[in-house]
Formats: structure tokens, sequence, C-alpha cells
């Protein structure tokens, strides 16, 4: 999976030793991966390798609230009670991992450095030698760079060039359009065969009225979208077939179809709608995630949550787009005085009088001193 900009540059300051520098970049976006595994993980890693066990067994422990059966999580915590002596919550800790990866290298060498060692003081000279570093859990892969694959493979690519032409001069491939990089794995998204016979059913209120060929293109631009990893485009198209005339069968590939989305980040939204294109038509863009900037005010803050009215549009103190509640099911220091991004899922509200509004499931915000005059 590829990693935001943020957490790649921190694996990599981890890789390099720099694991000060990686703590100092990850610590104050914890509001905005409050839930992500991967970042509590690389967090945890750099506490860990940097020497502070109780800082990275707090971020592993985390990790594993947010995965429980994560394997690096595991072997986080478990060095973390080696290191302190507390053998038989390590052993217990290593033989889970080992139960959901029978192969796994780390935790077969921690088990046979326990069994060697536990109960002497040469575990602890085990430890001081420094060799505790060889069970740090592993962090996560990194694409490599354009500097380190081109100059191998433009030999390879060059040979198969030439190789390949020959091959269609001779007609012994067919010349044709190179197949894409797609999500895998949901081939059973298509729509069956009496699906596309019957795609719409007859009489009955509908927000959107389709033709049979409406319904079967907007299907597949949908499909076509998430393959692409363009969740929040193909939710336009499947919220749009669920309101609509759309048969029993289409739906329900649709809702099948809008469970196997992902949740974004602020790195890896593609399709950002803003404000007033969404308060146009509230229920097209149910559950789509958004990124908008604005300030913050009357904040609820709770124990286990917060709310807040986001004045969108206003991070420039000049215009205001209009106001949006917020609600997060944590809760986050926020400054009423600086500007502020939120991420959050769009939650369509009916209004006396048959209008419409709009209020946000907050995920994640951002802010900083300044986010700049640009606004998406």
């Amino acid at each position: 999976m590829k990693l935001e900009p943020t957490l790649t540059k921190a694996v990599r300051m981890v890789k390099r030793g720099k694991y000060g520098d990686a703590i100092s970049l990850l610590q104050p976006e914890v509001v905005r991966y409050h839930d992500s595994y991967t970042y509590y993980l690389i967090l945890g890693g750099a506490c860990l390798r940097a020497g502070d066990l109780g800082g990275g067994f707090t971020y592993f422990k985390r990790a594993r609230e947010i995965k429980m059966l994560e394997p690096p999580a595991l072997l986080g915590m478990a060095l973390y009670h080696l290191h302190r002596g507390e053998t038989e919550k390590a052993v217990d800790l290593y033989l889970e991992v080992q139960d959901l990866e029978p192969r796994n290298r780390i935790a077969k060498k921690a088990l046979g450095v326990l069994r060697k060692y536990s109960g002497t003081d040469a575990l602890q000279g085990w430890i001081d030698s420094g060799k505790p570093a060889s069970l740090f859990p592993p962090l996560p892969e990194l694409p490599p760079t354009l500097g380190s694959i081109i100059a191998p493979i433009a030999g390879i690519l060059l040979t198969l060039v030439l190789i390949g032409g020959l091959l269609v001069k001779l007609q012994v491939i067919p010349l044709g359009k190179a197949a894409e990089t797609e999500r895998s794995g949901y081939e059973g998204i298509s729509l069956e065969s009496e699906d596309r016979e019957t795609p719409v059913q007859p009489g009955g209120s509908y927000r959107y009225i389709l033709t049979r060929n409406q319904v079967l293109d907007t299907y597949e631009e949908a499909r076509k979208l998430f393959t692409a990893y363009r969740d929040e485009a193909a939710k336009l198209s499947l919220n749009r077939l669920i309101e609509s005339n759309a048969s029993d069968g289409v739906k329900n590939k649709a809702r099948l179809l809008l469970s196997y989305m992902d949740v974004p980040g602020f790195d890896t939204l593609k399709d950002r709608y803003p404000y007033l294109e969404v308060l146009k038509d509230p229920a097209l863009y149910r559950n789509c995630y958004v990124i908008w900037r604005g300030m913050a005010a009357n904040l609820d803050e709770r124990e286990n949550g917060m709310s807040f009215e986001l004045l969108v549009g206003y991070d420039t103190r000049t215009t205001l787009e209009g106001r949006v509640p917020v609600v997060f099911d944590f809760a986050a220091p926020l400054n009423l005085e600086r500007p502020l991004e939120v991420l959050g899922r769009v939650i369509p509200v009916s209004l006396p009088g048959g209008e419409e509004d709009i209020r946000l499931e907050g995920i994640a915000l951002h802010q900083a001193s300044s986010l700049g005059n640009g606004r998406q």
C-alpha cells in the first residue's frame, strides 16, 4: 500500500537512523492520523530504536487497538516486555505472532533467545549487547526510488521492447492496449445478466429517473472509477443509482460496491468537492469524504468527542460560504483563532419544509499556523 508523503518521509528518516527527526515529524500529527495503524507503527518503531521503550510501547499498543491481528504491533509490544525482563508477557505475544504467521522470522528468533537465556543474567547481557535490534518490528515497505531502479532495468526494458516489437511484427502476439494497473480482488462487482436485462423498475417516486441505458452506463462508470481508486467520484454515480428507479438488484450491487471503499487521508483524497457544490444536492454526495477549510466556532468538548461549527471558506477572514456542524468521536486540541482543514464524511440532513442541509462526521483535522490562502 502506498504511504502518504509524511509517513513515507518518516520511514526514510528511521531507516537512515534519524529517529529523533522522525519522532519530531510525526508527533505533531497525532490528530491527523488518529486512526492510522501505520502512523502508530512507524512512530512506535522510531521510539523503540531511539531507546524510548515506554513511548514505543504506548504507540504499538494504540496500533494494536486499531488492528488487533497485525504482527508488527505485537512484535513491538513483545520487545518492550523482553527489555523489561517480563518474559512471560513477551513469550505470549511472540506465540500470538506465530499463530498468525507460523513462519515469522522475528518471532522464531525471539523465542529461541528466550528459551536460551530466560531466567538468567545472561538475558540482560544479551540485551545490553545491542542484539535486540535484530528483533525490531519491520517498518512499512517503501517503493524503490527511481534512481535505484532505472539503471538495472534500462537494459531489460530495451531488450523487452526489441523482443516485443519482433513478436508483434511476426504476429506472434497481437498489438493492443497495455493493461492498466487496477484494483484487484473485486471480481464480483460486475452486474449479473438478470440485472442487465431488467435494470429499471416501473412506477414509484424517485429522486432521479433514469433510462435503462443510463442505469447500465452509470453503474459501469462507477465500477471503472472504483477500480481506478477514485472512490469519491464513484460514490456520486452509486448514490444516483440508489436514489433512482434502478432495479433492486442494481441498487444492491451499488451498496455492495460502496462497502468495499476505503477511508482516505488528507494526502490520498483524489476527488475533492467544494462546499457549495455539495450543498446543491446533498443526497448525491452522501458518505463522500471532503476536505474543507475554514474556522471553527461554538466548540463543544466532551470526554469522548467534540463538535463545532465549521465556517467554510472563512480561513481567509473575507468570505463565508456556509456553516457546517462537525462531530468528532474523539477530542483534540483546537485553537478557535486559527484556520483549520477538516476531513469528514458528508451526512445529508432533512430540515423542516423539505429543505436539505449537511453535516460532517469528522475523520481528521489539520491545524497549522497558516494554511495559506488557497481553498478546496
